[in-house]
């Protein structure tokens, strides 16, 4: 998947949401997606990294503690 596809799915979320708002204010905005990316983005990852935080850290282009940082904020470790 290309960068330009991402890009378009993210948009059409964004837009679905504001939408099915029906004209309520919406709220912390960057927030809710931000987060609604990251958490799969780093389970996949880490996964396919085979559970190697280092591996996928370099990967993501983030250092290794902030990673496990990330994944506890996220549950996706104990």
């Amino acid at each position: 998947m290309s960068r330009k596809a991402i890009d378009e799915c993210m948009r059409k979320s964004v837009e679905k949401y504001l939408e099915d708002l029906r004209g309520a204010a919406p709220g912390a905005l960057h927030e809710l997606f931000i987060g609604a990316a990251e958490k799969p983005l780093l389970d996949v990852v880490l996964r396919q990294a085979g559970g190697n935080q280092s591996r996928a850290a370099e990967w993501l282009g983030i250092n290794r503690n902030t990673l496990h940082r990330k994944l506890v904020a996220h549950g996706l470790l104990p």
